[in-house]
Order: C-alpha cells, then structure tokens, then sequence
C-alpha cells in the first residue's frame, strides 16, 4: 500500500466550522484584511445598516463614537431590528441576523427596496469579530438589550425598560487578538462619513472621538451638488455652475451633478447604492457616452464645432470636469466581491439617456455658459492635436524592438512582466549606482533628468511635449489618456527611486501626481511602489547599521549612548556604492518597499490640487497645521 493509503483518511478529518467560526479563523475572506483597513470595515458594515434603513425613508440621524477604550457605537433612529422570535432559527431576530451569515432584511426587497450591503454578513461578521458586542433595540415601547462575546450570546435577549421611539444602538470593542490595530484613523472615518451624508442629503451624521473630545456633524441640505462644491472649493477658475439634475425609472434611480473648473485633469466619482464603485461600471458608462455625444450635438447644432471639424473625444469633453453620479438600483449586480464595479446593462441605457436629454436641455436653456464648455472643449482637443505627434511616439508598438524604447532605459533580460521591476531613479549620478547594484536578470533602470514638470499646471500637450514624461509612458508600455491599456503594462512593479532630501521627496510627489492624474489605474492595480533608502549608517570596528527613520535612529542611539558611532547621513542615492544601494535600497530579500495605495480619490484629488495646484493659500495653510509632524528636513 501506498504512504497515502496508510493515512486513515476518515470522516473525523473533515473540520467543520460552525456559525461564525469560519469568520474568526479567516477573518481576512470576509472583511478583507486584519489591518486598520479591515478594522474600519467593521465600522463602516454597521453604519451601513443604519444607511440602509435610511435609504428605506425611516432613519434621519446616526451618531458613532469612538470610546477612549476604543469601543466603537454606532446609534440610529431607524426601525429598530425586529425582536420577535424567527420562524426558522427559533431564536429572536436580533439574535440570528447576529449570529448567523447571510441574515438580513437586505435579502428581503419588501423590506428594503434599495440595499448596499448584498452578502448579508456585515452585522454577525462584526459580533464574530468582536471582544464583546451588546445591541440595543427600541421598538414597540421597550429598550431591548442582548449582550454577545466572539459572536457567541452571552445573555438572552431581555426588556430592561420602557422606551421613547424606536431605533438600534451597537456597541462593540474588536478583538486585539484578530486585529493588529485597534487605533482607528479618525481622518479615514471622518471621510467616509462626510462621503455618506454628501450622498444622502437627509441624513444627518454625528461623529465624535471621545478620544480627542471632538464631535462633528456632517449633514448637507445639497446632496451631491454640495459634494462637487466641496471638491472644488480649492480650485481656481469655475467654467461652470454645478449643473444638476435627476431621473427615475421603475427601480433605478440616479443623481448627477457636474462642474467644469480650468483644471486640466477629470474627477469623476461613481456610487451605486451608496458604494464607490472605484472601478466604475454600466453607469459611469452611460454617463461618459452621453456625455461626450451631448457635447458634440449640441456644438454642431449651433455651429460651435464645424462642419469640417472632428468630433469631440471623451477627454476632451472630460477635461477640467468634476462629476459625481450616484445611483440607486434594486437588485445592483456588481462584480466581486469588492463591489468596485457595477454591471447591471440595463444602468447603462438609463444613465446614458437620462445624462443626454437632462444635460442637453440644460445647455439649450443656458446658451452662455454651454459656449463656455464648448470653447473650454475645443480648446482641449487642439492640444490633444497638437500632441498628437507626442502621444504617437508613447504608443507600444506590437513589436517592442530596442529602438522603439528611450534612449535612457537600461532594460532588463527577462521576457513577460512576472518579477519585473522598473526604478525611477533622480539624476544621472544615482542612475548610475542603480544601473551597477541591479540585477539585469528582471530590475530595469530609467534615470530622470531633474524634476519633472509639474503636471497639475499643465494640459496634455505640454505634458507630453516633455521628454521625461514621454520616456516613462514609452519605457511603461500602456499609452495615456484614451489610448491607455494597463494589459500591455511591460512591468509588475513601478518604484520610485529618489533622494532621501526635501529635493528627493518633491520629486516624489511630481511623479505622483502624474500617476494620479494620467495613469490612476496603475495604482489601484497594485503597480506602483516607493523605494525606501537609508537614512543614516552607523559604523563601528566591522559592525553597520542601517536606519530607515529618524525614530528608530534616535531610540538606538539613546541606548547606545556610551558607544561612539561613526553616523554617515544619506541624502542622495549617489552617496552609496552598488552594494550598499543593492543591499539597502533594491535586493527583494533585505529593501523595503512601500505600495502606493488609493483609498480615498476624493480626499487624493484634494491633497494634489492643495499641493501642486494654482492657490496658494490653502498650501500655506496645510504646511502651517502639520508643519509641527515634519521630520527630516535638511538644515
């Protein structure tokens, strides 16, 4: 018999995981990961059922805390969750939709009509994910409370008194044990509770972090409309109003408000059911279409495009705009379960015609300020003409040949993406040290000369008129703007490379912005990444030590006062041999690499446009308030 037969594999090897037991033994399958990301998720899974039931015109008010011993609550006014016995599980509602995955009313459409939380975990992953958990219901004149542990009923639910109105608060303190982090990022929570009230303009929502005594209170009587306002309010130059409008069909519904600004990159954000579909779907289809051929229409037909001129491209329609479109569907099909993308077909030809005929009918009644769009447009496609040459010279060509590829790139051997790697290095110098410490097997070098240009300032033919910026798009393989294709990406990882110096971290932030403004889809892909050099070396007899931060360097150097080291501080690439920069900065096994990831495009565009942008006052400002976190900085 074989070694495998011997095995008695029986019945009695086969684990089966109860309840919710599943959900604390992978924690990660269900709410993503086991970081500060993961610990908001659990957050954001409860005040979305407090959403939902405002979505169904029953709550108006939500308040979350955060407790100084970081118990989360979150309270609203909503129906209150049913706590009449279940006729399936025996037990009280409240108990099984928190206790038992897939439970929920969002399974119900006669229930809510518009849901968007579809899995139906969010509320018993939460209890499974928890120290301790205790729900209180308001509803039929009593105060209901259940308390629960790790997902498990540690009392039955009782009356502990008479109540006024109805509602459901849930307090929660996570589990230590399952997350790495229990500090929540207030400023990320801050975000997306202003994101939700922007979307639903008859919520109000109050936030406070008890741990810094701070109460805020996001509510907005403008909806969507003050959602664009509030993204451009660092903006210079308005072209337009904020153009709103709406439309409603038998289960579909949607909201869009646009505005053109003298920006020259696009804003555009999508939400069904109140999710942000980052990765659009068959509305931001529709509404990109619609949009583009409205334009087009409208400027042929009062003769503002003519009859010998081309049409209208969709960056061209898009350049400078800010748009938000939110959409409310009764049985939303998105793809995954990220929920990034919408794929109902039936969205598309709805947020299609409803844009055409709402847009267009605005514009015919507001003949001024459609010329202004108009010209705003015309002027965008003379540029992209005038670049035209530059963007033909980025374009991958089928057959990659070594003349197709710029000057300045050291390629690396290896054929296909898998384990490759391409360094932005700053300045010939470092190029130079990168190019000796590589290994050529699957590590190719580009050297960029300077800064580059600050493309927040600057319209697409300026950008691609400079070369650094055209030695990247070609050396990247993608194209740009309408001709983009991630799939012909030539590398895996994309690593920013620069001096650890004031002058190392502004290049840093011009080159991404340019991944922000023209490639954002290498960054939500999980393409881009910072090289994380050295700051200091400390050297002694034959022993060095290596430091990547000031703190870990101070703290070593407190309890190593009575050593005397010789300290060498880095501030340029070049001031490393090969092997000290392989062994630092580019060796896979001993570097540390940082992913550039995007968790919040509205809060990244406003981060750009208040750096890199035209005003200066809300720059002074930042640099003002978070002057005091500043280290590193060159003397």
């Amino acid at each position: 018999m074989t070694e495998f037969e011997n095995r008695h594999y029986t019945a009695d090897d086969i684990q089966v995981l109860e309840g919710l037991e599943a959900v604390r033994v992978r924690p990660a399958m269900y709410i993503g990961s086991t970081s500060l990301k993961g610990l908001h998720h659990l957050v954001y899974e409860v005040v979305d059922n407090s959403i939902d039931e405002a979505l169904a015109g029953i709550c108006d008010t939500i308040e979350i805390t955060i407790g100084k011993d970081l118990t989360v609550e979150v309270k609203d006014n909503g129906s209150g969750i049913p706590v009449e016995i279940h006729p399936k599980t025996g037990k009280s509602t409240v108990e099984t939709v928190l206790t038992m995955l897939h439970a929920g009313g969002k399974f119900d459409s006669s229930a809510y009509k518009v849901s968007g939380g579809l899995h139906g975990v969010g509320v018993s992953c939460v209890n499974a994910l928890s120290e301790r958990l205790i729900v209180e219901v308001k509803r039929n004149g009593k105060l209901y409370r259940q308390e629960f542990s790790k997902g498990r009923p540690v009392s039955e639910l009782e009356i502990v008194g008479d109540s006024v109105g109805h509602g459901t608060k849930i307090s929660y303190l996570a589990d230590d044990t399952i997350f790495e982090t229990l500090n929540y990022d207030a400023d990320v929570l801050r975000s997306r509770f202003r994101e939700m009230a922007f979307l639903n303009k008859s919520i109000k929502i109050i936030f406070t972090d008890e741990r810094v005594d701070k109460t805020e209170v996001f509510h907005y009587d403008g909806g969507i409309k003050s959602f664009v306002e509030y993204i451009n309010r660092n903006k210079t130059g308005q072209k337009s109003e904020v153009i709103y409008f709406e439309g409603k069909d038998e289960g579909k519904e949607i909201e869009v408000a646009i505005q053109y600004t003298d920006s020259y990159s696009e804003n555009i954000y999508s939400f069904a059911n109140n999710i942000n579909t980052v990765d659009g779907g068959t509305h931001l289809s529709g509404f990109k279409s619609a949009l583009t051929r409205c334009l087009n229409d409208y400027g042929r037909k009062f003769n503002l495009i003519k009859e010998n001129e081309e049409n209208l491209s969709g960056d061209d329609a898009r350049e400078g705009l800010t748009a938000i479109i939110s959409v409310k569907l009764v049985d939303p099909q998105f793809e995954g379960q990220t929920k990034t993308k919408l794929g109902n077909q039936d969205m598309r030809s709805f947020a299609d015609s409803t844009t055409y005929e709402m847009l267009y009918a605005y514009l015919e009644e507001h003949p001024k300020e459609a010329k202004d769009i108009l010209d705003a447009a015309i002027l965008s496609q003379r540029a992209r003409f005038a670049a035209r040459k530059a963007r033909d010279l980025t374009k991958r060509k089928s057959a990659l040949e070594t003349s197709t590829l710029p000057g300045k790139l050291v390629d690396c051997r290896r054929h296909g993406t898998e384990g490759t790697e391409i360094f932005l290095v700053e300045g010939d110098s470092a190029g130079g040290s990168a190019i000796g410490a590589r290994d050529s097997e699957y590590q190719a070098i580009l050297p960029l000369r300077g800064k580059i240009m600050n493309v927040e300032k600057a319209r697409i033919d300026k950008v691609l008129g400079y070369e650094e910026i055209r030695s990247m798009i070609t050396a990247f393989g993608t194209g740009i703007g309408d001709d983009f294709d991630i799939s012909k990406l030539r590398y895996e990882k994309i690593i920013i490379m620069t001096d650890a110096d004031v002058d190392g971290e502004h290049i840093a932030t011009l080159l991404l912005t340019f991944f922000f403004r023209y490639m954002k889809d290498l960054i939500k892909a999980g393409h881009v990444y910072m090289a994380n050099p050295p700051l200091y070396k400390l050297s002694r007899a034959k022993k060095e030590h290596y430091f990547y931060d000031t703190e870990s360097y101070d703290r070593f150097m407190a309890e190593n006062s009575d050593v005397k080291w010789d300290v060498q501080r880095y501030k340029g690439l070049g001031e490393m041999d090969k092997d000290q920069l392989w062994e630092t900065t580019m060796d896979p096994v001993t570097r540390i690499l940082k992913r550039v990831v995007l968790e919040d495009e509205v809060e990244a565009d406003e981060i750009f446009t208040m750096l890199m942008g035209e005003k200066v006052e809300p720059r002074r400002e930042f640099i003002e308030e978070n002057a005091r976190y500043a280290t590193n900085i060159d003397t």
